[in-house]
């Protein structure tokens, strides 16, 4: 009887503390919590969750500060930390919830109970910790929780930072592109984790090398863009002293101005002439320290003028290259060439997208440096999957994971290793700063293969990764041995350059069919230059040649091609007759007639009469000629060749011919209507002269991309 009684007080504090979270009321909550220590572990919703990982979600840091506080007081330690260990239906605790909100006051509440929390494992094996860095939008939370499980237990922080699956915070960080978390992650484990692979033999830098739009080489911002990325100046990125001490000092420091949204500009730009001076009257004291500083060598060689630690060659900025004496002048042109852009619009969200990726790209590439650094990639040929003994001597990364579900996760894959290496995937998606880097500090990664015996030439010729060919061809590496490699259907690099596969293959930055099969046919004309004599004559095992291949898989793209070939001159041939048409009417009909004793035009010693024969027969020359050069196209044969260069060359030819007898036979019209419109319409010449040409404004304005991308085709390939 008692014990039903029990069960339904339970059961009414279950209702009474749901209640109350749903209408928000949580003064109810944090009193029940204080006055029945029952309601710490009961789970009021379906999901399984308690009254704190509601709060958690969804109240303040207060009232979380406050439950926590009342299972402290009404527990003891063991009680507390079964209390605050509770999960949901997929195992994720309050710490879990505070931990990916990235809240650094809930976490450290929290975890000051008992640093094992920190471990606790959700269904996935992940601890809060691992969530801090998989979801954490502060990694001042991260490295909170880090301090406290690391102070207990040194091994402990590095089994925390692990998941079930083998995959470790420094992956969560890069695929995250959280670049400088990730450095501070490589530096808090002193590179331990570098070489750690998940279950599939994963590793950090394969994450990276799989993120080709982290790095300059896997981007295109088109014409403009790739001149506005160049222009753009980037201060080479520092690693910050990452301390959850500083979180309040730098909020202080966010909101020390306090200003309307509209006077942004105006704010940036004082901040900027700020710098400026304080460059010219600094940099000389700086100069005069710098005798003093070489007397200590040793206090000033990992730190800044900040005092805040630098990566290695992160100081190598601009004032490397420029002479001693300059420096002075270079801080103060580019303090006025920041100015500028805060005028100009620097706030514009494109040029803003730009900068912010450019630090990125340069994130990214100090990861790589730091990666390659700590890591033993040819030394160990175990690939990882599960914690192992290192190269350097370090003991075993332990782990929570069931001894029996690892070993059955083993019998499953034994081998557990991947397929490609980093410097595979890196060649696969064109990421050249990697393969330079590795090749770099392990020149025997030159001999890598996958599964398909295919080499770093091999993929990088398939997915059309011109930059990491160009670059192989660049380095010093065993050229004979790798260009004549084989993979396992006996294809070589120029069988791969032939082949097209629109699904798996990388279309070239051009648009239009035909110009995609120009550029098709110069690289694998630039492939067959730097191969070895007669290499377009070996077969493969199919006994298919190079040729016959291209052949065969560009069938669909000559199509394609031969269509806009056709439908593009069908239209541009029947504006040339018009305008043909039109400028033989006016070279043959004068305007105000002929004198009926010579013959002669009773105007022709008007300049404006000058001016209309003049363009009239421009007019008609360039009208013939364009439509020479599309008919000479509809005519062609249109095989594969013939895109190369001639069928191109006439749409130029053809097109540019156009442009200007569509100019001409305006201007010629506008010179015939002066004598008109020079009394009756003398103060409207101008509009009316502005109205006639906008139709070749608007016309020109259509097709100048097309134009510019057939010139940038035929004469701006990068083969």
């Amino acid at each position: 009887m008692e014990s039903t009684n029990t069960i339904k007080n339970i059961e009414d504090v279950k209702k009474e503390l749901f209640a109350n979270v749903m209408k928000g009321d949580w003064k109810e909550v944090v009193r029940k919590y204080k006055e029945d220590g029952r309601a710490h572990k009961l789970k009021i919703s379906r999901s399984g969750h308690t009254a704190l990982h509601l709060a958690v979600s969804d109240a303040g840091e207060d009232v979380v500060e406050e439950m926590v506080d009342a299972i402290k007081s009404r527990n003891s330690t063991k009680d507390a930390f079964e209390a605050l260990s509770i999960g949901n239906e997929r195992g994720h605790t309050a710490l879990h919830f505070a931990a990916a909100l990235g809240n650094l006051r809930m976490c450290k509440c929290i975890a000051s109970v008992d640093p094992l929390l920190v471990g606790v494992r959700n269904n996935e094996g992940e601890t809060p910790l691992f969530w801090a860095v998989l979801y954490g939008a502060q990694p001042q939370a991260f490295f909170c929780l880090y301090k406290m499980c690391s102070s207990t237990d040194q091994e402990a922080g590095y089994s925390y930072c692990r998941r079930e699956d083998g995959q470790t915070i420094l992956h969560c960080a890069i695929f995250a592109e959280e670049f400088e978390l990730a450095l501070q992650i490589i530096s808090l484990y002193k590179g331990r984790l570098v070489n750690l692979g998940d279950e599939d033999g994963i590793s950090p830098l394969h994450t990276l090398a799989s993120k080709p739009s982290c790095f300059r080489s896997g981007t295109n911002y088109g014409r403009w863009g790739n001149i506005f990325y160049n222009c753009i100046y980037v201060e080479h990125p520092k690693m910050k002293p990452l301390d959850a001490n500083d979180t309040e000092n730098s909020d202080d420091q966010e909101h020390q101005y306090s200003y309307p949204e509209n006077y942004q500009a105006l704010v940036n730009f004082i901040l900027v002439m700020k710098k400026a001076f304080q460059t010219v009257t600094t940099i000389g004291l700086a100069r005069a320290r710098s005798k003093t500083d070489t007397e200590n060598p040793d206090d000033q060689e990992h730190k800044d003028h900040t005092g805040n630690q630098s990566l290695p060659g992160a100081d190598q900025g601009p004032h490397d290259f420029i002479p001693a004496n300059n420096v002075t002048c270079f801080e103060f042109g580019r303090s006025l060439y920041k100015a500028f852009l805060v005028i100009v619009g620097c706030g514009h969200s494109w040029i803003n997208k730009i900068r912010e990726e450019k630090k990125k790209h340069l994130w990214a590439v100090q990861v790589v440096d730091k990666l390659l650094e700590h890591s033993n990639l040819y030394a160990n040929e175990d690939a990882g999957g599960y914690p192992s003994d290192g190269a350097d001597g370090h003991c075993e990364i332990t782990s929570s994971i069931n001894e029996e579900e690892k070993e059955e996760k083993e019998k499953k894959s034994p081998a557990l290793k991947i397929e490609e290496t980093a410097i595979l995937v890196a060649a696969k998606n064109g990421v050249s700063e990697i393969v330079d880097r590795i090749l770099q500090n392990f020149p025997v990664a030159i001999h890598d293969e996958n599964k398909d015996r295919k080499n770093i030439l091999l993929l990088a010729t398939e997915n059309r990764q011109l930059e990491v060919y160009k670059l192989l061809l660049k380095r010093n590496v065993p050229r004979a041995l790798i260009m004549r490699k084989v993979d396992e259907q006996g294809n070589t690099a120029l069988h791969l350059a032939a082949t097209l596969n629109p699904t798996a293959n990388k279309l070239w930055p051009i648009p239009g069919a035909a110009l995609q099969l120009q550029w098709e046919i110069k690289w694998y004309k630039f492939a067959e230059k730097s191969m070895p004599p007669r290499s377009f004559l070996r077969p493969n095992k199919e006994g298919e040649t190079p040729e016959e291949i291209f052949s065969q898989t560009h069938k669909e793209l000559v199509k394609a091609g031969s269509k806009w070939l056709t439908t593009t001159s069908s239209a541009c041939s029947l504006v040339a007759t018009l305008i043909a048409t039109v400028a033989f009417a006016s070279c043959t009909t004068f305007p105000g007639g002929t004198d009926e004793r010579s013959g002669k035009p009773k105007l022709e010693n008007q300049p404006t009469f000058n001016l209309f024969m003049s363009f009239s027969l421009i007019a008609l020359c360039s009208s013939v000629t364009s439509l020479v050069m599309f008919l000479s196209i509809l005519t062609s044969r249109h095989q594969e060749k013939d895109f190369s260069n001639d069928l191109p060359k006439l749409v130029l030819v053809g097109l540019t011919s156009l442009f200007i007898s569509i100019v001409s036979i305006l201007t010629s019209f506008c010179s015939g209507h002066h004598f008109v419109l020079e009394e009756k319409l003398k103060n409207a010449v101008i509009l009316v002269y502005t109205v006639t040409f906008l139709p070749i404004s608007l016309f020109a304005a259509a097709q100048f991309p097309l134009y510019l991308d057939l010139l940038r085709a035929t004469f701006g390939s990068p083969f």
